[in-house]
């Protein structure tokens, strides 16, 4: 039984027509699967940098941000604090930050690019909880140390870091607070996420 030619033409066009409405259908499919894999925009900003004005901080003031879902302390400290910072090194662990945990530009006593500002992830290096700011004039002071010259004291097992978030000796926390990549982008505006390119002490 031999086919005519016109049956050969419809199976020829069926053929066909599947095949293209099925790889067209295929691709529909692969879409939403695709675009699963690309990033959401809340997670797209979690990890993007962050711009911190700090026009309005006032001498001794903290400020707390969040960026990568940690929060990052800028702290304005006075020509006082500063002058204090030398008088601490021989009680704290690492006051040189000879352990990698700044950027370069950050790997000095104030640990920072401009002197007056200090800006570190607020997380304790020992178990990850969150250091109180505690002042010089503060009476809590008073009971963390005889000679307390400001700085952050974690109440759960007791750390304590100066205001260059240098860690104490003697403490659970075995390093200093972590310095995040930052630049300034004025004497106002920080970017927290962004290295520096150079930075001066």
């Amino acid at each position: 039984m031999t086919e005519n030619v016109d049956d050969k033409g419809r199976r020829r066009f069926l053929v066909a027509a599947t095949s293209t409405i099925g790889a067209v259908g295929a691709g529909f499919v692969a879409v939403p699967f695709v675009l699963s894999l690309k990033p959401s925009a809340k997670a797209r900003a979690a990890g993007a940098p962050i711009e911190i004005d700090i026009s309005k901080l006032e001498d001794g003031q903290l400020m707390v941000v969040e960026w990568r879902g940690q929060p990052v302390w800028v702290v304005k400290r006075t020509p006082e604090h500063l002058a204090n910072l030398a008088t601490l090194n021989d009680r704290l662990t690492d006051p040189n930050s000879d352990v990698e945990q700044q950027p370069t530009y950050a790997k000095n006593e104030n640990r920072a690019i401009k002197s007056e500002y200090l800006v570190v992830v607020g997380i304790c290096t020992h178990l990850g909880c969150s250091p109180s700011h505690v002042k010089m004039a503060d009476p809590l002071g008073a009971t963390i140390d005889d000679d307390w010259k400001g700085g952050f004291f974690c109440p759960c097992h007791g750390s304590k870091f100066d205001l260059a978030g240098r860690v104490y000796k003697g403490v659970p926390a075995p390093t200093n607070l972590v310095v995040p990549p930052h630049t300034y982008l004025s004497d106002t505006r920080i970017l927290v996420g962004v290295d520096s390119s150079a930075g001066v002490a």
